[in-house]
């Protein structure tokens, strides 16, 4: 399941049913777990670890140092969880030393093309990333993001759980959770509702990130005014993740 063209350092640990493609190089410091697919003309570096059941395209390049001009080649990691699928000419890079030393993407994510994803992020599960998105340092993006293609994520900046960005937007602030935005910069349209309704979420938890939503973005309060009058809501869970992902926030909410 290797083919004789690829180069698979001798310090490379693959489990027995990996596959490797024509002209891959698979770089010292470099687990993959059972079951992946690396298909022709890819580059993975280490220190990373890639889990089991991935599919990683040609010509990706996965774990190389990243573009931080203060990087001074120390040790630092990038880990990759089970189910990914990362398409052709993506680029992920791993940590630094000025964050945690770690970039990290969970499970079930989807890649498409050309996308990037910079040094410190630290990126959840199902995940759908469109083509030619840019994610830059030390971004933090939750579960279930959708983010169109062409967006582009400014550095340190949060995206909770289910939220959505349309194609071409600039993200600049902290996107909130099931918060839809779009635009150059990117500014707040409503909350992804069909999103929740093809997950089976009931109408009263529906409505209550509805009326959650009009109270932060809608009435013209102060954001711990907002957070004030949430605190006072019933709500479940669901609730509690919008809440959640507003406190979290450190650059400023998109709106």
């Amino acid at each position: 399941m290797i083919h004789p063209t690829a180069i698979i350092d001798s310090e490379a640990r693959l489990a027995g049913n990996v596959s490797v493609g024509p002209y891959s190089v698979i770089g010292p410091g470099v687990e993959i777990g059972a079951g992946t697919e690396i298909a022709s003309h890819v580059v993975v570096q280490g220190p990373t670890r890639i889990g089991c059941n991935n599919r990683i395209f040609q010509f990706a390049s996965v774990g190389a140092e990243c573009q931080d001009k203060k990087y001074r080649n120390e040790p630092t990691r990038l880990e990759i969880g089970d189910g990914n699928v990362i398409r052709e000419h993506v680029t992920i890079h791993r940590g630094t030393v000025q964050d945690n030393g770690l970039t990290r993407i969970g499970s079930r994510n989807l890649l498409m093309v050309g996308v990037h994803v910079a040094h410190d992020c630290m990126i959840g599960d199902d995940n759908i990333f469109a083509n030619t998105t840019g994610i830059a340092g030390h971004v933090h993006i939750g579960n279930g993001v959708i983010l169109g293609g062409m967006t582009g994520v400014h550095q340190f900046c949060k995206i909770g759980s289910y939220a959505m960005t349309a194609g071409c937007s600039l993200v600049v602030k902290d996107i909130p959770a099931y918060v839809m935005v779009g635009g150059n910069p990117a500014a707040s349209r409503s909350m992804n509702f069909e999103g929740m309704r093809r997950r089976g979420w009931s109408a009263e938890v529906i409505s209550s990130l509805r009326q959650a939503y009009k109270i932060v973005f809608r009435q013209g309060l102060t954001l711990e005014q907002a957070l004030a009058q949430l605190e006072a809501m019933v709500g479940g869970p669901e609730l509690q993740c919008f809440i959640d992902s507003l406190r979290a926030s450190e650059r400023g909410i998109t709106r």
